[in-house]
């Protein structure tokens, strides 16, 4: 049986993690400054702007094949389907790609807790324990110790792809990635200035969000996906469509090919290894949430398929009911590897679901109680995290959006990008750097008009690929 010290935290890793991130808030807030703006002297604020492909720059179809490895198999063509939708869905699948892309660009030295897949999709509402709605960075699968402005340049660039996936004017597009940047350096400023434990506890309230909406019609809409969240529990709206009950029994309905059961909880050798995943899985809580947990017991275990860049790995959904009969999704992601890890070098954290864990806690305001990890056993013995299946969960709806919105929505996440990274890195230091110019915003979105063309460039060549049959590919209908 797994021990339960398994994925504990020990003291040399908190050391050796503490001592990467460079922590300097003890230094006068002059000094911090100066730091910052050192940092232009290996990384001018304006280098940032250029994207030439390297002579040496790997085949983004072969580091595509390369990431594919250790996935399910027969899932690896959903994930290329979904990829080849558009430039804008092959964007979000092509994390790996861009971290390539991202260690050959000028770089400042200074490395925080990045969230490594931050593309504009990656944000959205969900409620705290204290059931506050918030708006924050909600996806770490690929958190890492990295630089800062990688995040940074997916970010802008994201919304350069977005806005040409609505057919915005060009020049809408490159503003709406100028005002991420813009948004994130005055948002820094605040909070190099702010006492650090105010700094700390700040959170963006999503109803004071929706409450500033101008446009009469989006506010409307998402005010009704407000009250659509919260009128029910998130659990019980997922147990009306994902399960079924048979008997005393309740089970997780089939929807192959995503949903679907690998094995049957009622098989005794298959339960047993859940029952340890979960004792395992249980070490990473602390103890008033293990005491709430065992209120529940496991009844279904089934693989889903998610998202594009997860499509593969394997992810699955386990349903807990309660003595009363109320309902617990947990959500079950396999971790591995950060993409950013093979160019920025490793985390301290040997479990890949603790990296993403504690990578999570440190950048999110505040995140899911059941947040936790552990080891599978039996046939998939991997790292893995778990959570709550949509917990009040409110995505934002890119496809609608126009110039206006998409713009306040730059505005939105350079905001919470700042909070996520002045949790790790000192404020002070990243506003010397980027200084009271727009010069690195301008930048930014220099750079994120021609990445944006780099990732065409990828998506065609991934059609292409599909075309003459080097990789196979399954299109969602």
């Amino acid at each position: 049986m797994t021990k339960m010290n398994q994925g504990s935290i020990t003291g040399d890793q908190a050391q050796k993690y503490s001592g990467l991130l460079q922590q300097t808030h003890t230094l006068r807030f002059d000094e911090r400054l100066k730091k910052g703006k050192a940092m232009r002297e290996s990384a001018p604020r304006k280098s940032h702007a250029v994207w030439n492909p390297p002579a040496n720059r790997p085949d983004p179809i072969d580091l595509l094949i390369e990431n594919s490895q250790g996935r399910i198999e027969h899932l690896i063509p959903i994930r290329y389907g979904r990829m080849a939708a558009s430039p804008f869905a092959f964007y979000r699948g092509a994390a790996a790609i861009m971290a390539s892309d991202l260690s050959f660009t000028p770089a400042t030295g200074q490395k925080i807790v990045v969230c490594g897949d931050c593309h504009l999709l990656n944000f959205g509402g969900f409620a705290t324990a204290e059931r506050k709605l918030i708006f924050d960075i909600n996806d770490f699968d690929e958190v890492s110790i990295a630089p800062w402005e990688w995040d940074l340049k997916r970010l802008t660039a994201s919304f350069v792809i977005a806005g040409r996936a609505n057919r915005l004017k060009e020049e809408d597009s490159h503003e709406a990635a100028l005002l991420v940047a813009q948004s994130y350096r005055l948002h820094m400023v605040d909070y190099a200035n702010m006492p650090v434990l105010q700094a700390w506890y700040e959170a963006l309230d999503l109803n004071e969000i929706i409450d500033n909406i101008q446009n009469k019609q989006n506010k409307q809409f998402y005010t009704k996906k407000l009250q659509q969240a919260t009128e029910q529990g998130a659990h019980e709206k997922e147990f009306a469509k994902l399960a079924f009950v048979a008997g005393d029994a309740p089970h997780i309905i089939d929807q192959p090919p995503l949903i679907f059961h690998a094995n049957d909880i009622r098989d005794e050798e298959h339960r047993a290894n859940v029952e340890r995943s979960i004792f395992d899985y249980l070490s990473s809580l602390s103890p008033e949430k293990r005491v709430l947990l065992s209120r529940y017991e496991i009844v279904d275990v089934a693989l889903k398929v998610v998202g594009v860049g997860s499509v593969g790995t394997y992810c699955g959904i386990a349903l807990f009911m309660s003595g009363n009969g109320d309902p617990l999704f947990l959500q079950i992601k396999q971790a591995r590897q950060s993409v950013l890890e093979p160019y920025a070098g490793n985390t301290p954290y040997q479990h890949a679901g603790q990296r993403v864990v504690v990578g999570q806690r440190l950048m999110q305001a505040a995140s899911d109680m059941f947040l936790g990890w552990y080891t599978g056993t039996g046939e998939i013995h991997a790292h893995f995290y778990v959570r709550q299946l949509r917990d009040a969960k409110i995505k934002p709806v890119v496809e609608i959006m126009g110039t206006s919105e998409l713009k306040n929505y730059a505005n939105l996440c350079g905001r919470a990008l700042a909070r996520a990274h002045a949790r790790s890195a000192d404020a002070a230091v990243l506003t010397g750097y980027m200084g009271k110019s727009t010069s690195f915003e301008e930048a930014l979105a220099d750079f994120s008009v021609a990445y944006a063309n780099q990732n065409e460039l990828d998506h065609a060549a991934l059609l292409e690929a599909i075309r003459t049959g080097r990789i196979d590919a399954v299109m969602d209908q």
